[in-house]
């Protein structure tokens, strides 16, 4: 008996020191992980991208072409493109405006009814006369937005984006006086 507890202690030592060192490791690589995350996502931040923009009032006055992005501080697909919209900022913002509207600010109402928006992030192209080019909504690739910016400042279109396009104009027709149709017709008269 003797020989077998110097060979047991000696084990069940070495395996409580294995376990001790496998605890650390994976404590300093929880922590190692944490912390890289945590410094990623703060790199940059929808506020930061936020305070660089430019407002949109010099946007639409400045002979540019914009991007306005709906965007709200909670929107998990907001945060996710922040570093995509960080770099595309940085390679066009010589050649046009990057606009961030905060939809939890109601200063930007008129422009939520005016762009008609329903879901963040909301794109909307304006050309460098501040008119409506195209609208994107949700989350975007870079190659595609940046095939849309690029599109944009050359002033072709854009090949990723929903456009809004020309409308016909439209008058009310006048109320006619005492038909006799059936408007389940569709303009055959109806015989009394």
């Amino acid at each position: 008996m003797t020989n077998d507890s110097p060979v047991k202690s000696e084990s069940t030592l070495g395996a409580r020191v294995r376990n001790f060192l496998i605890a650390i490791v994976a404590i300093a690589l929880t922590v190692a992980l944490f912390l890289g995350l945590r410094t990623e996502t703060n790199s940059v931040s929808l506020s930061k991208l936020d305070n660089a923009s430019i407002p949109l009032e010099v946007a639409m006055s400045n002979g540019k072409p914009s991007l306005v992005e709906f965007y709200a501080d909670w929107c998990t697909v907001c945060q996710k493109m922040a570093p995509d919209m960080a770099l595309l900022e940085e390679q066009y913002a010589d050649k046009l405006n990057f606009v961030m509207l905060n939809v939890d600010n109601t200063k930007w109402l008129p422009e939520m009814l005016k762009y008609r928006v329903d879901g963040i992030p909301h794109f909307v192209f304006l050309s460098q006369n501040g008119e409506t080019i195209a609208q994107a909504i949700g989350d975007q690739p870079r190659t595609i937005m940046a095939s849309n910016l690029e599109a944009l400042v050359t002033g072709s279109s854009l090949p990723y984006a929903q456009a809004s396009g020309q409308v016909s104009k439209f008058s009310a027709p006048v109320a006619p006086t005492a038909s006799k149709e059936d408007p389940r017709s569709h303009g055959s008269q109806v015989v009394n």
